[in-house]
Order: C-alpha cells, then sequence, then structure tokens
C-alpha cells in the first residue's frame, strides 16, 4: 500500500474516531464525560494542524465548535490557516476579540497575511499595534498587493550573505543561526544595501571548496520576481525551472521577501478549486455544512441565468410546434444535437481556459487556433453526425431525416467550436475571469443553437 493511501486511511480513521466520540452524548452534554474530553484532546494533540483542519470541516457547525473548543490555544493560528476560508469564517466569528489577537500573534507576518482578511477590524488594528516597526511594514506591504500577485504571498524569513566571504565563513554563520527557514534551497547574496548579487545553492556550498569565496560560486543569473508580478506566471517558472524557493526585488533590484514553492502550491490548488466553482456557477467556496440561506445565496446567481437561457431555448422550439407536431421524431432526436453540441463546446472551453491560464494563447496564433478547432468539430462533426444519422435511420426508416440529424450535428459542433474560443477570449476582453459561468454561457449557445440547426434543416427539408 502506497503512503499516500495509508495517510488517507489514517485521516479517515481518526475523522471517524472524532464522530464517535461526539456522539456519545445529546448535542449540548456530548463534552461533558471528562474521559471522553481527555481522549479527544490527546487525539487533536498527536495530529498536524492540517489534519485537525480536515476533520473540522467535515463535522456540522454544532460539532465543529464543540471540537475547536477543544484545540489548544497555541495551536488555533496554525489551524485557522489549514481551513477553507468558509470554514476559518465559522470558527474566527465563535471566538472573541482576546482568543484571534492571541492565535494571530502566533504567526509569522506571510502568514498573517493571510489570516488577516478574515479578521474583525478592530482585532486586526490591535494585531497592528502589537507588533514592531519592521514587521508591521512587512504586513502592510503585504496586504497593499492584490491576490493574484506575488507581493500577497511572500515570505520574508530569509538568510542572505555577502559575497567577498568564502564559503567556510558562510557556513559557520549558518551553523551559529542554529536552524534554517522552511523550504530554504539557497541563500541570497546581497551588498551592503540588500542590492541582489546573485544566489548560493547549499549543494554548491556543500561540493565545492571551503576556500572558495561566494562570488566564484553564487548563480548570477537566478530567476527573479518582482511584488508585482501575476502568481499564475510565478507559478509556471516554478514548474519550468524546478525551483523550491525564488528571491522577489524592488524596482532597484533591493531584496526585499521570497516566494516558497508551497505558497505557490497553495495558490494553484486556491485557483483550481475557484476555478471549478466558476465552472459550476457557484460564486465562491461553499462551507458543505452552511446555513441554507447561505448556499441559495451562493448558488442563484448562475442559476438565474440558466432559467433565462433554457427560456430562449424553449421559445427556440416553439417556433417549430408545427413540425414537432407532425413528426414526432423530432423531439427525441433534436435533445441529442444540443446535447453534444454542448459537451463538444465544453472541451473547446476547457482547452481555451487552460491556455490563457498558462499564456499560450495570444493575438499572432487566433487565427490558427480557430481553424484547428474547425478542423476537429468538422471530423467529430461529420463522423459522429454519421454514425447518428444511421440509428436515426435504423428507429424510423427516413433517409432525409437521417441527412437532417447529419448536417445538424456537424453544424452544431461548428457552432460550438466558433463560440467555444470566443466566449472565453471576449470574458478575458473585457476583464472578466474566463472560466466564471463559461460552461453556463456555451450550454445555452449550443441548446438554441442545436434546436434552431436541428428544427430548421427539418421544416426545410422533410416538409417540401
Amino acid at each position: 500500500m502506497s503512503d499516500l493511501q495509508e495517510a488517507k486511511e489514517s485521516l479517515s480513521e481518526n475523522l471517524q474516531l472524532v464522530i464517535s466520540l461526539l456522539e456519545k452524548h445529546e448535542p449540548r452534554e456530548r463534552l461533558a464525560h471528562d474521559q471522553d474530553i481527555g481522549e479527544l484532546q490527546k487525539k487533536l494533540d498527536a495530529l498536524h494542524p492540517a489534519d485537525v483542519a480536515h476533520i473540522l470541516e467535515a463535522l456540522p457547525l454544532e460539532d465543529r465548535l464543540n471540537l475547536w473548543e477543544l484545540v489548544k490555544a497555541d495551536r488555533d493560528g496554525d489551524i485557522l490557516l489549514e481551513v477553507s476560508d468558509s470554514v476559518r469564517q465559522s470558527l474566527i466569528a465563535d471566538m472573541d476579540s482576546h482568543e484571534l489577537l492571541a492565535a494571530a500573534e502566533q504567526l509569522d507576518t506571510d502568514e498573517l497575511a493571510d489570516l488577516a482578511p478574515d479578521l474583525p477590524k478592530d482585532v486586526l488594528q490591535d494585531l497592528m499595534d502589537s507588533l514592531d516597526a519592521q514587521n508591521r511594514e512587512r504586513l502592510q506591504s503585504t496586504l497593499s498587493y492584490p491576490e493574484d500577485a506575488v507581493g500577497a504571498h511572500m515570505d520574508f524569513d530569509i538568510v542572505t550573505i555577502r559575497e567577498d566571504i568564502t564559503l567556510e565563513v558562510a557556513l559557520r554563520y549558518l551553523r551559529r543561526l542554529g536552524n534554517l527557514p522552511e523550504l530554504t534551497d539557497k541563500l541570497f547574496v546581497v551588498d551592503r544595501n540588500d542590492i541582489l548579487q546573485g544566489v548560493l545553492p547549499l549543494k554548491r556550498m556543500v561540493v565545492n571548496d571551503l576556500e572558495a569565496s561566494v562570488a566564484d560560486v553564487m548563480a548570477t543569473d537566478a530567476v527573479v520576481f518582482h511584488p508585482e508580478d501575476i502568481t499564475d506566471a510565478a507559478a509556471q517558472a516554478f514548474e519550468r525551472y524546478d525551483l523550491v524557493t525564488a528571491p522577489v526585488v524592488d524596482t532597484n533590484n533591493k531584496l526585499v521577501g521570497r516566494v516558497t514553492v508551497d505558497a505557490v502550491m497553495d495558490f494553484i490548488r486556491d485557483e483550481s478549486e475557484s476555478d471549478m466553482l466558476s465552472l459550476a456557477g457557484l460564486r465562491e467556496e461553499e462551507d458543505f455544512f452552511a446555513s441554507i440561506w447561505k448556499s441559495v445565496q451562493n448558488r442563484w446567481a448562475w442559476l438565474a441565468v440558466n432559467l433565462v437561457t433554457a427560456l430562449v431555448a424553449s421559445r427556440v422550439i416553439g417556433l417549430f410546434e408545427g413540425s414537432i407536431a407532425k413528426i414526432v421524431a423530432l423531439a427525441a432526436l433534436m435533445p441529442i444535437v444540443a446535447g453534444i453540441g454542448g459537451n463538444s463546446g465544453n472541451q473547446t472551453i476547457t482547452m481555451i481556459v487552460r491556455g490563457l491560464a498558462l499564456g499560450q494563447i495570444s493575438s499572432h496564433n487566433m487565427q490558427s487556433l480557430i481553424k484547428k478547432e474547425l478542423g476537429v468539430s468538422l471530423l467529430n462533426g461529420l463522423f459522429w453526425g454519421g454514425v447518428l444519422g444511421l440509428i436515426a435511420y435504423a428507429l424510423y426508416r427516413n433517409y432525409q431525416l437521417s441527412l437532417v440529424m447529419m448536417t445538424a450535428i456537424t453544424l452544431n459542433l461548428l457552432l460550438a467550436a466558433i463560440m467555444g474560443v470566443m466566449i472565453p477570449l471576449g470574458m478575458t476582453k473585457f476583464g472578466r475571469d474566463p472560466a466564471v459561468g463559461s460552461s453556463v454561457l456555451i450550454t445555452a449557445v449550443t441548446d438554441s443553437g442545436g434546436f434552431f440547426i436541428f428544427l430548421g434543416l427539418a421544416t426545410i427539408f422533410l416538409f417540401k
């Protein structure tokens, strides 16, 4: 069994154990038993903050808050960082100002930046007042950047050295520090004004002569970022160059922080989850155990759009009521035309959204891209249209209906290809997230378009 599978099973067992302990008593008295409380606390203390966060997310609100009371105060901050945004809000709402301030004070500056947007204003102000001048300035700087900027994900826990020392001196310096920041794979080489000169990978320090100078061994062509850079682009660079950490510099090349692979991975995960939710028409991440009203508010917007598009599709069908009344087979076949068009359009949109995210689509390759998608749709349309045309003929013994079926599927797939390219590009041009609602829009177009094409062709060729 793989380590990953074992970890999943262990986490599932821990969740079931917690649930069984919580269920021993009535809701208001579940934690009245000292023995149960002791067992729960012992289990929670032994778990990683991420595992505790997983358990909290899997519990209904009342059980979640009961369990939250048993978490040791010195772990509150770490666990709040691990839970989802929606669950974090429910936990913060149950904490008083002193508890929140104590939890926040346990965290580093870059971690505070992740938690700060969810804190009440008075708690955030008290937290700012409690920080020293340097950390206050760092936190304010991080919070000033938008969520998709590298500056919002910077880490200030860095180790710097000068280029005019030897590797032996650098190594003695590291030993005096006692420990290194997590994910330290390189040291940042700066001058007396903190201007970045290069980076010294730790592996070079190990394999080179200790009498060599840092200047002779360091890399001067390191990948660097600016706080204003888009984190998506940074994530691509981390993947392309197999980075663990990278320096962040200002416009004067002064070192202001670093960005680490775990921050990038967290961003990618959040973006991926956000895109998934957006494609489904959800406005934000939803707590599984949120109130009914809050869940309704989260879901209603695109349902309203879907209602409008469904009404449009129904009116298109209404235009051809006479044709459907004469040949009932049209009613049975038209959903196939719309459905296969919607699936094809969603495939195209997925490719385009991915290409936009990776920065691989621009004006210079747009014409080639559209031609390629039209070619794919034409071949798919002719093949699958032919297959469904044969099936239609076998069912209804009407070759004209079969030809109409094949033609309608081909034309709807071509329509799906064009709109599958144009919808996300259009949304991007107007500054909107191309993932948000694209599937709803392409389904509306292929449904209405598919009905109109199929019923229109049927009316023209079957009722001469």
